[in-house]
């Protein structure tokens, strides 16, 4: 079982061990491998919401936590990509109907 954090060492609950936690770069990660992306394909996902990450930002996120280089996954760079990834799977949101343009 695995617990959603922030941060690998915060401790969500009783009985989690820290390495069962997994940080926003290893949910990037898994998410980056399942869906076959390159680090353009990122990009292209993050400016579908106009959010811009250069790819030096991108390489740091993936990794190793003991590399120099390393950069902690942020929330707002993960909500964003997950928005992102909802409309370049489904698509951009319709835009409802005003009940005046009906008359």
């Amino acid at each position: 079982m695995f617990t959603f954090a922030s941060q690998p060492t915060q401790i969500i609950c009783r009985g989690i061990n820290a390495k069962d936690i997994m940080s926003n770069n290893d949910i990037m990660k898994k998410l980056r491998i399942a869906m076959h992306f390159t680090d353009d394909d990122i990009i292209k996902v993050l400016a579908l919401v106009n959010f811009r990450v250069s790819k030096t930002e991108l390489t740091a996120i993936f990794r190793k936590e003991d590399h120099p280089n390393f950069k902690p996954c942020g929330d707002q760079i993960l909500r964003n990509f997950l928005n992102g990834l909802i409309i370049h799977m489904r698509g951009p949101k319709e835009k409802p109907e005003s009940p005046e343009s009906k008359v």
